[in-house]
């Protein structure tokens, strides 16, 4: 039978599949693929580590195997945001509490990073931003890009959210692999296969090269995981909720791989992370397959490389749906503590909203505090002295905050 896998590179990959096995958790299996995204020739497939091992479910092939895909499709979001032209890597965007009706998304850390740039957004991987993107392009679209990059993205509840950003789908890590081929060719979707020679199909590009161009650009940028070796190779992770799933794919300028790493069953691998289980095993993988990665292509001619001050206006500031309610005066506003006020501690702390649409969200200091209610005037239990941050969000996703300071 002819195939297009490298025995040699199998054989090898197969062996560093085996040894990251012995390192890690306890009933933790893992996937590899390497293809050829300048031909979609599939170089070498392990499906697991050890195919007669049943503690790690060894005969179940996790190359084709549904799972979520955490931060992996959070490049595609961006991909799309700049083609559309709400974004550009330089944008400034907001990392702050907001909701989107019910939906309010945390950053995986619990924590706000303020105002930052689009490119800083994507190399942090931090939720809030994408899904302000998602929401700004459409879930929908996002799922019809990966439909057109080869990808079956299968949804838990039929109509797409805007959770499928963060990973709320199904996916293998063959769908993943084929659908980073597409990013590495500039936005050119390409068919994974394992028959020499075989077609492949005329399909329009998923975006524009300028816009796959730059998000291969902000890849790039990521530091490498420790001890790895220096290759410089476009790659992102992601961690799946629950940490049942730890993903690293990846790309240089001829080849794509990804590695999947987790539990066959489902179950949670406590304190697992894709940077730190799956990337590793990306990186001694690519130095498997060449000994000097293929250099990425250049900026296409017509790729926007500016800093924010020299970007069009409308390019400096992503600014998403509602702002210019906001603006108008129609949005939240924290009638008390006042921006700025220092208080006496006591044993509560009044909230007073004015303005908005209840019900009303209540952070403090990020964290979750009153959820969905819907009175005007709320308290906050004993808050200790220091620094204070709060944030009200309206039914409308619109909000607003008040750093105050809290007397010793």
């Amino acid at each position: 039978i002819a195939t297009t896998i490298d025995p040699a590179l199998q054989r090898s990959l197969e062996a560093l599949a085996a040894r990251a096995a012995r390192t890690s958790p306890a009933r933790a299996s893992l996937a590899l693929l390497v293809a050829d995204h300048r031909t979609g020739e599939i170089l070498a497939s392990v499906g697991s580590p050890d195919w007669t091992d049943p503690e790690r479910g060894g005969f179940i092939d996790m190359t084709r195997a549904l799972r979520s895909p955490g931060s992996t499709l959070k490049p595609f979001v961006y991909a799309l945001a700049f083609d559309e032209g709400l974004a550009h890597p330089e944008t400034l965007i907001e990392d702050r509490p907001v909701a989107f009706g019910s939906y309010a998304p945390q950053n995986f850390d619990r924590s706000f990073r303020g105002t930052i740039t689009v490119r800083e957004a994507l190399q942090l991987s931090l939720n809030i931003p994408v899904v302000s993107l998602t929401e700004a392009i459409g879930p929908a679209r996002l799922l019809s890009t990966l439909r057109k990059a080869g990808a079956d993205p299968v949804l838990p509840g039929g109509e797409p959210g805007l959770a499928v950003a963060l990973g709320g789908l199904g996916l293998t890590l063959e769908d993943l692999v084929s659908a980073y081929a597409a990013l590495a060719r500039l936005g050119r979707p390409v068919r994974l296969t394992t028959a020499p020679g075989a077609p492949q199909p005329d399909t329009a590009p998923l975006f524009s090269p300028e816009a796959a161009w730059l998000v291969a650009d902000i890849l790039a940028g990521l530091p490498p995981p420790a001890n790895a070796p220096a290759h410089r190779i476009a790659y992102k992770t992601g961690t799946s909720y629950g940490h049942r799933d730890a993903w690293a794919v990846g790309f240089d300028g001829a080849h794509v791989a990804g590695v999947w790493m987790g539990r066959p069953d489902g179950a949670s691998l406590p304190g697992a992370f894709g940077g730190a289980l799956a990337a590793p095993v990306l990186f001694d993988a690519f130095a498997r397959i060449v000994p000097t990665p293929v250099a990425l292509p250049p900026p296409p001619p017509a790729t926007l490389i500016l800093p924010n001050a020299r970007l069009p206006q409308p390019l400096q500031r992503f600014r998403p749906r509602g702002e210019t309610l906001v603006a108008a005066g129609e949005g939240p506003e924290i009638a008390f503590p006042p921006d700025g006020a220092e208080i006496e501690p006591g044993p509560s702390l009044a909230l007073k909203v004015r303005g908005g649409t209840p019900p009303f969200t209540w952070l403090a200091n990020g964290a979750p505090v009153v959820l969905a209610g819907r009175a005007r005037e709320t308290a906050l239990p004993a808050p200790g002295p220091g620094h204070l941050t709060l944030s009200v969000i309206d039914a409308r996703g619109l909000s607003a905050r008040a750093e105050v300071r809290l007397r010793p």
